[in-house]
């Protein structure tokens, strides 16, 4: 009940939620960007980034959010509630805390994460100098401080979307993240969405 309440006032104060997408870098963000933009949700992009092979289908993102943690200026977040937007997992604790965020935070295997990384830096010539047990370790710190925050700022509403689980039953988790967004999306153009074929770095059982 008090968490209701809360939610509504800031709901009034504040206005309609922003909804983001987030996760570590590798994670699947893109894909949950996708299927939110086949659902009918507008998706705040500047195209700059154009797909590649790593993400045949496009990257989805906004490079203002990269400079979100230096910034003096954040105003333009404002004008993205109601739309949906990236932001890694990181930057969460840069983004303006007099608006209200629906979080969708796509989890994934670290190793799958770290294998998608290393493919990623290899086709682009630049080098990996952390051992890959160090990396598991930065990525579930990072994990740690997100999750953190998230459980216990107000201005955060959040759900837990697991990869594997999109990947497996993109309809189910359609149906989820349309019931945790308002239950106006179009669930089955969501699903449609999903491309298994990109799954691409599995982890063994």
């Amino acid at each position: 009940m008090q968490d209701s309440l809360r939610r509504l006032y800031r709901r009034i104060r504040y206005g309609q939620p922003i909804v983001v997408v987030s996760g570590l870098p590798r994670s699947g963000t893109s894909m949950l960007m996708k299927m939110l933009d086949a659902g009918g949700v507008p998706l705040v992009m500047d195209g700059l980034r154009a797909a590649d092979e790593d993400n045949p289908k496009g990257y989805f993102e906004d490079e203002r959010i990269k400079n979100l943690a230096a910034a003096s200026d954040k105003r333009w977040i404002y004008g993205t509630r109601a739309k949906a937007i990236k932001v890694v997992s990181y930057l969460l604790k840069s983004l303006p805390r007099d608006n209200n965020y629906k979080v969708l935070f796509v989890r994934r295997d670290p190793r799958e994460i770290l294998a998608s990384q290393k493919k990623m830096l290899a086709r682009r010539g630049e080098k990996d100098d952390l051992s890959p047990d160090r990396m598991i370790e930065i990525y579930e710190s990072d994990l740690w401080r997100a999750t953190y925050l998230l459980a216990h700022q107000p201005q955060f509403e959040t759900l837990d979307v697991r990869y594997a689980d999109v990947v497996a039953r993109p309809l189910d988790q359609a149906k989820r993240i349309n019931e945790f967004l308002g239950g106006r999306l179009d669930v089955d153009a969501m699903a449609a969405a999903v491309d298994p074929a990109l799954y691409r770095n599995r982890a063994q059982a």
